[in-house]
């Protein structure tokens, strides 16, 4: 009994020792076990936004506004940086330029058109060799190494259209066609469905093809032109935005609203306005908001490394004056009540 107390000393020891360990334990369990406040949370890296690039064939242009609000909808819900740098007028030097600076600048994506075959095409394959996608938007430049298009089937759009004016016209019709570009892809795919689409009509002449150069003082000095030489022509297609507005302008001038079919593109304030007057009998609508929308998303699928569909066609339709208005209200310039 003499030892008692060396027992009860090592025994105590034990005791302090277990508990101290269980309390270790609880205060790991409570570290690692339960997850922290949000104010204490710290992401396990921080990355930076991405940076888009959509360069448009005309910063200015009306239609170009509303692909531009579509992608940076985009590009809100997406948390993504996208600048929206582009010529003031059409100017095919001047867009090939800000493509190579914005490549130059690192972007991480880079979002435009396919203009022309000749020029186009190997700027894109420059930007894709520095490992900077390509979405083509509007026009495509297929033969290019683009990761996808989003945006209009041209041809088949000028297919619609020839079509409309076919059936409008009951087949009969001398026809002059004003085009934004002879040389632009989209704008001579848009000829080109026209003049198949009426090619089996007897009764339909094309007697004349004029560039606008996507202005309307253009559009209208040609107009006015083909009048003087082709009094007989009683038909107008205008296949950019501007071309039918300048077509209508001229129509009204010489008092030939009655007798003169006009069929245009896209849905610009002024082309509602001639709609509705019934200058112009129909007009061909694009989604230009949700073709900026959807390739913004998509590069952003591209860049995470996810797979894409090559081509994306937005839809294409040819509305009237009884069409009207137009929903969703977000692609067309109409006003809503």
């Amino acid at each position: 009994m003499r030892h008692w107390w060396k027992r009860l000393f090592y025994g105590g020891g034990i005791a302090a020792l277990l508990a101290s360990a269980s309390f270790t334990a609880y205060c790991a369990w409570n570290v690692y076990a339960y997850p922290k406040s949000e104010k204490e949370r710290v992401p396990e890296t921080t990355k930076e936004a991405y940076h888009f690039v959509l360069v448009p064939e005309e910063l200015d242009n009306d239609y170009w506004r509303l692909v531009e609000k579509g992608a940076k909808a985009a590009a809100k819900e997406l948390g993504v940086d996208l600048e929206y740098i582009g010529p003031r007028q059409a100017n095919i030097d001047e867009h090939l330029r800000i493509l190579k600076k914005a490549a130059a600048a690192k972007v991480d994506g880079i979002i435009t058109q396919g203009l022309t075959e000749a020029e186009f095409v190997p700027v894109i394959n420059e930007i894709t060799d520095k490992n900077i996608p390509v979405v083509t938007i509007d026009t495509d430049a297929p033969t290019s190494r683009r990761v996808a298009y989003v945006g209009t089937d041209n041809y088949y759009a000028g297919f619609l259209a020839g079509r409309a004016l076919a059936e409008d016209t009951k087949g009969k019709a001398t026809v002059a066609i004003i085009t934004g570009s002879l040389t632009a892809a989209h704008q001579q795919l848009r000829v080109r469905g026209f003049e198949d689409a009426v090619r089996q009509e007897k009764g339909i002449r094309i007697v004349a093809i004029e560039e606008s150069h996507i202005t309307r003082v253009q559009a209208a000095e040609k107009a006015y032109t083909i009048l003087k030489k082709h009094p007989d022509v009683n038909a107008f297609y205008g296949t950019s935005a501007l071309d039918a507005i300048g077509v209508a302008k001229v129509v009204e001038q010489f008092h030939r609203e009655q007798k003169t079919y006009i069929i245009g593109f896209d849905t610009l304030p002024e082309t509602i306005r001639y709609l509705q007057k019934g200058t112009i009998a129909a007009t061909v609508v694009q989604e230009p908001y949700e073709m900026g929308y959807k390739a913004v998303k998509m590069m952003a699928e591209i860049v995470a490394g996810k797979d894409v569909p090559a081509v994306t066609n937005t839809e294409t339709k040819v509305i009237r004056k009884k069409d009207l208005p137009l929903r969703p209200a977000r692609n067309y310039e109409v006003n809503t009540p």
